[in-house]
């Protein structure tokens, strides 16, 4: 059984940061592709970042690109989302998810974690 527990989120002032962090258990991830997706209230789901467990490669929405890092850690076996620059449209519920890297569709998802960016 595969578990994503995400840790970090909270309330800061905009151009303030933020880390995620997303803790993933279960079995090995060395073929895994670990994302983030966020969604604020009446929007759907969007894609943030993903990095390829194995690999260290990494993608980016065009919103965050040169705000956001996400990185891997193999030994703690997380997952995590540097946030710096940080603005009002950032606010969102961000759940971190897991799927093979072969697969097009996530198949496991953390139960999420609150940020908001006050102007």
């Amino acid at each position: 059984q595969v578990q994503l527990a995400e840790s970090g989120g909270g309330l800061v002032q905009t151009g303030g940061s933020l880390r995620l962090s997303c803790a993933a258990s279960g079995r090995t991830f060395s073929n895994y592709v670990m994302g983030w997706f966020r969604q604020a209230p009446g929007k759907e789901r969007e894609f943030v970042a993903s990095v390829n467990w194995n690999s260290g490669t990494t993608s980016y929405a065009d919103s965050v690109k040169g705000r956001f890092t996400i990185s891997r850690d193999n030994a703690r076996r997380t997952v995590d989302l540097q946030m710096n620059s940080l603005k009002p449209e950032d606010t969102a519920v961000y759940s971190c998810a897991g799927k093979l890297w072969y697969k097009s569709e996530y198949q496991y998802w953390g139960q999420g974690t609150q940020v908001t960016v006050s102007s």
